[in-house]
């Protein structure tokens, strides 16, 4: 029984399980978290009251778990490493490939009992900003680059930064219109939700399955079709997607479409760059002959710094084209990242093209349509402010 319990604390929690710190016990601040007990000790800091035993020096602890101190090593040390991988052609082979290990494993040593976290968000930005800073001081110089190749990069490096705010915007909530008649409402929604279930599925069949609202668990909130409630985030989304940590933000349906136009302006930015380097640092070579063997680069420790760079950047441009691939492939099948999780969970979907979707054909008309519906999906403000007739 003893054991059972003890598995029930760490096995994985469901999506739209609750989850909060203080009930979790590998957490060593539990007592100071974003509910109830965080406000009562900064309260207590705030009185210069003495905090209760094991949560000593608590607030301290967690403002400098909100600062993220620990993502300064990975800063600095990584101008270090590209710099050390530049000086020969098995050193960087050897980086390169470790690279993305090490950056994992220090995450998750320093960052795994957080929720949110900006440590990819700032890796991110910094590693951008380092590219293009190289690109100006030691490509630019060689004068091989145009004023307009300059400005088409530039202008993607902006676009990027712009799309990327309007990404942060915020996914879309699903907030009730009046917090204080939240719970009764639901609950009365709910009763009518049990007891209307039966009827509408003799009447209406498959399609009351796909349009009903549905009452969160967590949140207590009833919620419109396809929306979900992110653990991360703490909130229920509309049309959610997926908990993007690249972006420290939920994807859903305010800001999807600017999500994936930030992936497809920095990958077509990034592959413009690495052959704009490429061709500059190797002219007379192929551009993928130039990035797999360009041995003339590492004459010049700069030329071998932008050669290495060039690598850390298609590294990372791969990775990101694979997950604009899947977001193109999940919108035409009309399917989100969550709803293919739990039809694999629920073995409900079906495996297309290798692998890379799960077609669950409850909500796809058609290519055609189903970009459409993407396309013109509007932010809809949802509360509780419904008809009883939505529920099924």
């Amino acid at each position: 029984m003893e054991s059972r319990m003890k598995w029930e604390k760490l096995k994985p929690p469901e999506p739209d399980d609750p989850l909060c710190c203080c009930k979790c016990d590998i957490y060593q601040n539990r007592c100071c978290c974003d509910c109830e007990d965080l406000d009562e000790a900064f309260n207590r800091w705030l009185k210069d009251r003495p905090p209760k035993s094991g949560c000593q020096s608590v607030v301290f602890g967690a403002m400098v778990d909100r600062l993220e101190i620990s993502i300064v090593p990975v800063l600095v040390l990584l101008p270090l490493l590209l710099q050390v991988a530049a000086l020969h052609y098995l050193l960087g082979i050897i980086i390169l490939t470790t690279l993305p290990g090490l950056v994992l494993w220090y995450y998750y040593a320093t960052h795994r009992k957080r929720r949110r976290t900006l440590f990819f968000l700032t890796l991110s930005l910094y590693s951008l900003f380092y590219m293009y800073f190289l690109f100006i001081t030691e490509i630019l110089p060689h004068g091989d680059i145009s004023p307009l190749q300059l400005c088409t990069v530039t202008t993607g490096m902006i676009l990027t930064i712009v799309s990327l705010i309007l990404t942060k915007r915020g996914p879309g909530f699903v907030t009730p219109s009046h917090p204080e008649a939240c719970s009764q409402e639901a609950n009365e929604a709910s009763t009518h939700l049990r007891a209307s279930t039966q009827t509408a599925a003799s009447s209406a069949g498959t399609s009351a399955e796909t349009t009903k609202w549905s009452r969160c668990p967590v949140c207590k909130i009833i919620r419109p079709p396809r929306a979900g409630h992110c653990r991360t985030c703490g909130a229920c989304v509309q049309r959610l997607d997926h908990h993007c940590i690249w972006i420290n933000s939920c994807i859903g349906q305010a800001n999807h479409r600017s999500f994936l136009f930030t992936l497809c302006v920095f990958v077509l930015t990034s592959l413009y760059g690495i052959s704009l380097v490429l061709w500059s640092l190797c002219p007379h070579h192929n551009l993928m002959t130039a990035l797999l063997y360009c041995p003339t680069v590492y004459n010049q420790s700069s030329t071998a710094l932008c050669f290495t760079c060039a690598w850390y950047s298609s590294i990372v441009t791969a990775g990101l084209f694979y997950l604009l691939v899947v977001q193109i492939l999940n919108i035409s099948f009309n399917v989100t990242e969550r709803e293919s999780q739990l039809a694999l969970r629920n073995k409900m979907g079906r495996s297309r093209l290798f692998g890379l979707v799960i077609d669950t054909g409850q909500y796809s008309h058609g290519f055609c349509q189903n970009w459409i519906e993407f396309l013109t999906m509007a932010d809809t403000s949802v509360s509780l402010r419904y008809s009883l007739t939505d529920l099924v």
